[in-house]
């Protein structure tokens, strides 16, 4: 945990990061660890090799930071940032303020299904749905974009209001965050040598939902008053993205 916190105060410094992983090595090389820093941004992660590589960050050896290379023939799966990674990038690069976000819709649309009647009642496997509409603007650049996203779960106990209740909000929360992450993905960041950063909109992930108006997207679902704030999206998972094959990682060994 000390490794991986001391990792993370020092590479942090040259922009964000998508992961810190510090593993110990392996027996035939002897005692000691390596690390993997994720990146963001292929510049950050060129700064923080060329200024760390060699040197005694936190400890007495000096550090071997190197860049780890793509294999040919090898092809990964690029899947979508889950909510939290977008509003980490959309934090440090626009500011708290600088990307205001509103939840259009937010509409329960479970469906219920029938009982068992050999057990001489009647159960009821409940299925809960909450579709969700967000909208996220970039006010500085001219840029706005919207999400549309399900979350759904089972409830194996439908009569246990407390269960109920639960899953609800635990499926609203998990909506609310894909769509989130399904309006990120439509922005592309590109970050310059000067630090500045420019937006654009990418039409290749545009989605149905996106022609339509916001008196049209408000006839499919009923408009719920709700803002992104109400929600604690840490239990929403959509991804565990490797940039191995996108960016430019950081290998450690240390001794």
């Amino acid at each position: 945990v000390f490794l991986q916190h001391s990792l993370f105060s020092v590479f942090s410094k040259f922009g964000p990061l998508y992961s810190v992983r510090a593993h110990r090595n392996a027996a035939v090389a002897g005692p000691g660890y390596y690390a993997i820093i994720k990146f963001y941004s292929a510049g950050d992660a060129s700064r923080a090799q060329r200024a760390c590589n060699g040197q005694r960050l936190f400890q007495k050896s000096p550090l071997k930071v190197c860049v780890c290379t793509k294999q040919k023939g090898f092809r990964q799966q690029v899947l979508a940032l889950n909510s939290n990674k977008c509003q980490e990038l959309a934090n440090h690069y626009f500011g708290f303020n600088g990307w205001p976000s509103r939840i259009i819709t937010l509409q329960n649309i479970s469906d219920f299904d029938g009982g068992n009647e050999e057990l001489g009642e009647t159960l009821q496997k409940r299925s809960v749905k909450y579709l969700c509409a967000v909208e996220v603007m970039l006010p500085n650049h001219g840029v706005r974009t919207r999400g549309v996203a399900l979350g759904e779960a089972d409830i194996e106990n439908s009569e246990d209001p407390l269960e109920f209740v639960t899953a609800t909000r635990r499926v609203q929360k998990l909506a609310v965050g894909k769509a989130l992450s399904s309006a990120f993905q439509k922005i592309l960041l590109v970050v310059l040598e000067n630090g500045k950063v420019a937006v654009e909109y990418d039409p290749t992930q545009e989605e149905l939902t996106d022609s339509l108006t916001e008196e049209e997207l408000k006839g499919l679902v009923q408009v719920s008053e709700l803002s992104l704030e109400q929600f604690d999206l840490e239990e929403e998972v959509l991804s565990d993205l490797s940039f191995d094959d996108e960016l430019p990682s950081r290998e450690m060994p240390s001794n």
